[in-house]
């Protein structure tokens, strides 16, 4: 029984075949205050409710005495939903666009890297390869562990699209095909699930931190987006501008109004910002272009029943439940109060002067944690969309996390000051 903390970590809850009627019942209890972000102690008791449409066998477990999961909906002891639980968070804002006759399809692109372990089976800064963007074996030596992953993915139902070597050495993707945005984030889960699993049997460790190396690209979670009514997607209009719908240009300017308080949710991490630097293909910037790769949001070239819009900033530490939530939040005020985004911008947006962006009303996403935690506490949407609960232990445990490392003496001071003052 699996479910899913607010800061977007895999939990699990075992039980034997005997007692899965009991569990879906809703009669499996544990303790919330165990879970960062779930309960307080004086009110932690809290039941799993498994979701039968996400059973899946784990083909990595032995097939004899084998092992199957379920994801599930954490639950109050009296039988209402959890506020705190992410996949309810998603269901809610998901129930919320129904209600105006859409559907969310979203399609995020999973990176990570895989780096050798040691005697211990623990991580080493030693990658596996110096291989770079798409290149081939014998040079990218985690070939075999990526097929691995991908032949597991398939046989747990994924529809993978493409895998290859990303531009960093050490560093991966795979794409699976987009879904409705609930079974995406169950999906996305389970990928970084199998991933770390496969990894471990070729005696390597996936990571899926969004900048390991200070001079390579980091790893993202590019978020592809569509809205579909009644089967078709309304963001493509053959006759609208760029073959937009007016639909997609509102939702659009959705997510750049909030891209800034969003920010936190998709870059949950002190190392998420070491990714979000000029120069390594990660958006600074809030700005959107067709095709062009240096601005927040790019809307890719395919139009028809693939055009969609693709956020880039969002890593794969983010739980994909609260993003999710939060994007199509902020793409449905778009649509709602018809929010039109500027022109967008079709040069590299790192190469205009600070006046230049100024007169193109171009702003910056948060530098640092903290500033994103502030920019998120600044705007009333975020604790709409994921509830005062989920909010309030959120910022709280990133304030937490954000003073643990500010305290730190790092190598570089090491380095740069003890010998000169």
């Amino acid at each position: 029984m699996q479910f899913i903390d607010i800061f977007g970590v895999l939990k699990s809850v075992n039980v034997t075949p005997d007692e899965l009627e009991n569990a879906l019942d809703g009669n499996l209890m544990f303790d919330g205050s165990s879970i960062d972000g779930f309960a307080r102690i004086n009110e932690s008791d809290q039941s799993l409710v498994p979701d039968p449409d996400t059973f899946q066998v784990m083909p990595w477990r032995p097939r004899e005495k084998g092992v199957a999961r379920m994801i599930c909906d954490v639950y109050n002891p009296n039988g209402t939903p959890f506020e705190g639980c992410p996949r309810g968070i998603l269901k809610k804002v998901l129930q919320e666009a129904t209600s105006m006759g859409f559907e969310l399809n979203m399609g995020p692109e999973g990176e990570f890297f895989l780096f050798h372990t040691n005697e211990k089976g623990q991580p080493t800064l030693d990658i596996h390869d110096q291989a770079g963007y798409f290149d081939l074996a014998p040079i990218d030596h985690g070939e075999d562990a990526r097929r691995d992953i991908v032949l597991t993915m398939k046989q747990m139902g994924f529809r993978i699209e493409a895998s290859h070597h990303e531009v960093a050495p050490g560093q991966h993707e795979i794409d699976f095909k987009y879904d409705e945005a609930l079974k995406t984030a169950d999906k996305w889960v389970t990928f970084r699930d199998v991933v770390k699993n496969i990894a471990k049997k070729h005696g390597l460790y996936a990571t899926f931190m969004p900048k390991p190396f200070k001079n390579e690209n980091g790893s993202a979670m590019h978020c592809n987006q569509s809205l579909f009514k009644d089967e078709e997607n309304i963001f493509y209009n053959a006759n609208g501008n760029y073959q937009l719908s007016d639909t997609a240009l509102y939702y659009l300017g959705g997510l750049l109004k909030h891209a800034k308080g969003m920010t936190a949710i998709g870059n949950p991490t002190v190392n998420s910002y070491k990714r979000l630097k000029p120069g390594y293909e990660a958006p600074t910037h809030i700005a959107w272009s067709n095709t062009n790769r240096s601005t927040l949001i790019r809307v890719p070239a395919v139009r028809g029943k693939s055009t969609r819009i693709e956020l880039r900033n969002p890593d794969p530490v983010a739980n994909p439940y609260l993003a999710f939530a939060i994007m199509l939040k902020a793409g449905m005020e778009g649509i709602k109060k018809k929010i039109a985004p500027p022109p967008p911008v079709e040069e590299d947006v790192n190469n205009l002067t600070a006046k230049q962006r100024a007169a193109l009303d171009i702003d910056h996403l948060p530098r640092d944690l903290y500033v994103a935690l502030k920019e998120m506490e600044n705007d009333p949407l975020i604790e709409e969309t994921i509830g005062t609960h989920c909010f309030n232990r959120f910022l709280e445990g990133k304030y937490k996390e954000w003073r643990e490392y500010d305290v730190q003496v790092h190598k570089w001071e090491y380095e740069n000051y003890l010998r000169k003052y």
